[in-house]
């Protein structure tokens, strides 16, 4: 989560090699496993730097934030950004503030040609997104689909096994 100007100097600082910036080697996951020297040749021009949004101070700063070298474009939690709103913290949020905010940042991204992303709760939503210009979308997270998974194959099973599973 970046807030302000020197949060995300350092957050580009973190993830840039020297000279650029001072991220450490990690030659292992980087150079997939076999010689890192080639990624990290090129990874400066490669890794998209995005900060993540969910504060008041990071909207009321977000042309500085976007306007630090290296800063690729943004990614909103909308739970955290609610939470830190005094708003119930849920995703796929309707509440005219929010949407106000993401109008906001889509706007500052498109005027520097950066993306904006936003993480959704479902399907539907993400496309809606989709059509108001954020341009990197997820949708729920791995453990919530992994339960979910889970739920339906237990209430399938149940509803296959009628009564028998009960007795």
């Amino acid at each position: 989560m970046v807030n302000n100007v020197a949060e995300a100097k350092a957050l580009v600082s973190y993830c840039l090699y020297p000279p650029k910036g001072k991220r450490s080697n990690g030659p292992i996951r980087a150079g997939a496993y076999g010689e890192a020297t080639p990624y990290q040749a090129t990874a400066n021009d490669e890794v998209l730097v995005i900060p993540m949004i969910e504060t008041q101070e990071a909207i009321d700063t977000i042309d500085a934030i976007l306007d630090v070298p290296g800063i690729s474009g943004i990614y909103v939690g909308p739970s955290d950004l609610g939470l830190s709103l005094g708003l119930k913290p849920m995703l796929d949020r309707e509440e005219p503030q929010i949407l106000s905010i993401y109008d906001k940042l889509l706007a500052a991204t498109k005027k520097r040609g950066q993306f904006a992303g936003l993480h959704n709760g479902t399907a539907s939503y993400a496309a809606k997104m989709i059509g108001k210009g954020f341009r990197l979308v997820t949708i729920a997270n791995d453990s919530g689909l992994m339960a979910q998974a889970a739920r339906a194959a237990v209430n399938q099973t149940r509803k296959e096994a009628g009564d028998v599973a009960a007795k």
